[in-house]
């Protein structure tokens, strides 16, 4: 084998890690595993769940306020509430604020041709939509029409049964004058009486908004879904009787945050976020109760003499999912500023007897690439028993995994887990599915990255380089494998993907090697980068000496010139703008895509930029217009060209 210089360096780089004293993930994972208390946790997850369950703002400011007393018994020190104001038109980020909403009580059922009970919100809050508009006291009656065998033109004034999820079909519903709807929509039609939680109800997005229109939203179970449609299909007339005792209103979608203060003066922070006002026990009263019992256990092991304060101090914040955390966050910008790290715990916490229920980390997006990434994969296999998979993953939008954002700064993983059998948004989600085993793994792996990165400083720089050297190693390798096989196949053109990929992988490698110098100044970042470099020369050298020429994006020549600005933090949901103004683009809240892009917006790069730089972290070449993109956002005032 020929010794190179990188080849050195990279001999070199782990010489220091082993004569280096870093963070020693294992025993600080064994005496956090030791010390969580699983059973502790899971009570705070029936708390959680039972106000959330009945999803309505009332319930939150309750769940707040005792979040807010368990973070006080659990050691926490400046404990924090505040809310957005919940307004239908306040702002968080680009995200507009939902109107608050309350129910005292709710039903739906048949009246003809024979009685039939669908609804009953005191008994399965489910049964009733999020956001559902009242009716009269008395209650209305109206005809039930099955969408799938009825056009649009028949739907005004009738409850109109549905077979995706009734949410996505808001704007069409009140745009065609429908009563409201009635889900027939499962994510998993298996739980046949169980019903999928309809969670949105805005006209153009998931919150309703001041000017969304207050259609009736129920849900009903598989089984009872097929019973309507085998009353509708025989020609029968069904007519139900709805009653929705509802108010929409001007109110508060509140928060809760503290701290576990750490030795540093400078005020630097790690975040943990979990997110409340969901009416499930996996989705996500177990996240909030995995972040609550780490905060606690680590407050034992700090005050019991086990572990050492961090220097860093460890702040947990606990609020309704996005609207909560860009409130906070906005509002916070110099205590963001100061923060190293974060994770998002929005995951369940299910049977290790089921199949599907491994626990993956989500990676930070290319343009925030980060040590964070790979710690958090040392710390799951640090945690997790041997026969419990785990895996990492690239990152994915959907939950408060945003922050690594530029226009936030924040290096964030997303730890998640699926519950075997779907019960996601679902009434089956209860406190009886959580496994103590999953929700012992999850806070412990939680508290081990949060002291972990709360404690990082110069001494564990050699150690983290290594492990992002051995990233980029697989970044590099599976790009060049990706190339090579490309040729085998025929593939010109995959394969000279396949070669840009190469030095962009590399640069997104090195660029969370910079990263570790808010943690302090080490030569090894410098030997960890001439080691990616050379795995770059050795890893394009396999395609090039096959003739592969880089591919090269074709530029726009309406705008790609351009620079893009953004005029807030965060994606663009669009919720403030009906589907038909939207030219054709998507909504930025969920899309990868277009969030991918966004986040490669920086005010310097050019839109051919962006576009090139979308195409290499997707993974392949794009057709989305990219410049009437951008454009269409500035004519909407969602961002700015800049010179």
């Amino acid at each position: 084998m020929k010794i190179t210089p990188w080849l050195v360096s990279y001999f070199l780089l782990f010489a220091m890690a082993a004569a280096g004293q870093p963070t020693p993930v294992s025993p600080v994972v064994r005496k956090v595993a030791e010390a969580v208390d699983s059973r502790h946790a899971l009570e705070t997850v029936k708390r959680v769940y039972a106000n959330d369950r009945w999803f309505t703002f009332p319930r939150f400011q309750r769940t707040v306020q005792e979040l807010k007393t368990l973070l006080e018994k659990s050691g926490a020190a400046q404990v924090e509430m505040g809310a957005l104001r919940a307004d239908g038109v306040t702002k968080a980020g680009f995200w507009t604020a939902p109107l608050a909403w309350d129910v005292e009580s709710a039903s739906l059922e048949v009246i003809a041709p024979e009685p039939m009970a669908l609804c009953d919100y005191a008994q399965t809050p489910t049964c009733l939509g999020m956001w559902s508009g009242p009716t009269p006291p008395a209650g209305v009656e109206a005809e039930l029409v099955d969408l799938d065998t009825t056009p649009w033109s028949q739907v005004r004034g009738k409850l109109v049964l549905t077979s995706q999820n009734a949410a996505n079909l808001k704007d069409k519903l009140a745009q065609n004058g429908a009563l409201g709807a009635v889900n027939g929509f499962s994510e998993n039609p298996e739980l046949g009486d169980d019903r999928q939680w309809v969670n949105a109800w805005g006209d153009h997005g998931w919150g309703f908004l001041k000017a969304s229109t207050p259609l009736l939203s129920y849900s009903v179970t598989p089984n009872q879904a097929a019973k309507l449609r085998g009353l509708l299909a025989g020609g029968q007339r069904v007519v139900l009787r709805a009653r929705a005792a509802t108010r929409l209103y001007e109110g508060e979608y509140p928060w809760v945050t503290a701290i576990l203060p750490g030795t540093d003066r400078t005020g630097e922070e790690v975040l943990a976020l979990g997110h409340i006002a969901e009416q499930g026990a996996q989705d996500n009263a177990t996240g909030v109760a995995a972040t609550v019992e780490a905060l606690r256990t680590l407050h034992r092991l700090i005050e019991s003499g086990q572990l050492p304060r961090p220097r860093r101090s460890i702040r947990v914040l606990l609020m309704p999912e996005v609207y909560g955390s860009l409130h906070y966050i906005a509002g916070h910008s110099e205590r963001m500023a100061r923060t190293v790290a974060a994770i998002t715990v929005d995951t369940p916490a299910a049977s290790y007897d089921l199949a599907g229920t491994e626990y993956t980390a989500y990676k930070n997006p290319h343009v925030a690439k980060s040590w964070t990434d790979v710690l958090i994969q040392r710390i799951a296999r640090a945690t997790l028993p041997r026969f419990r998979p785990f895996r990492s993953a690239e990152h994915e939008t959907g939950t408060d995994a945003y922050l690594g954002d530029p226009t936030i700064g924040v290096p964030n993983v997303w730890l998640y887990s699926g519950t075997g059998k779907v019960t996601h948004h679902n009434s089956a989600d209860v406190p009886a599915t959580v496994d103590l085993r999953s929700l012992g793994d999850l806070t412990a792996m939680v508290a081990s990255y949060l002291y972990i990165s709360a404690n990082a400083g110069e001494g564990e720089i050699p150690w983290l380089a290594s492990l992002i050297v051995d990233s980029a190693a697989e970044d590099l390798n599976a790009a060049g494998a990706a190339g090579m096989d490309a040729l085998l196949a025929g593939d010109q053109a995959a394969a000279a993907f396949a070669l840009a990929r190469i030095p962009y992988l590399a640069e997104r490698n090195i660029a969370a090697l910079s990263k570790l110098r808010k943690l302090g100044q080490h030569s090894a970042i410098g030997s960890a980068e001439g080691y990616i470099r050379g795995l770059e020369k050795v890893q394009a050298a396999r395609l090039t000496e096959q003739g592969v020429r880089a591919y090269r994006r074709a530029g726009d020549t309406d705008s790609g010139a351009l620079v893009v600005r953004r005029k807030g933090i965060g994606t663009i949901p669009l919720d403030d703008l009906a589907p038909e103004k939207r030219e054709g683009f998507p909504s930025g809240a969920w899309d990868k895509m277009v969030t991918v892009a966004l986040y490669w917006c920086d005010g310097k790069r050019t839109i051919d930029d962006v576009a090139r730089l979308t195409e290499l972290e997707m993974g392949r070449p794009l057709s989305f217009r990219f410049g009437g993109y951008f454009r269409f956002l500035e004519r909407k005032g969602y961002v700015e060209f800049v010179q």
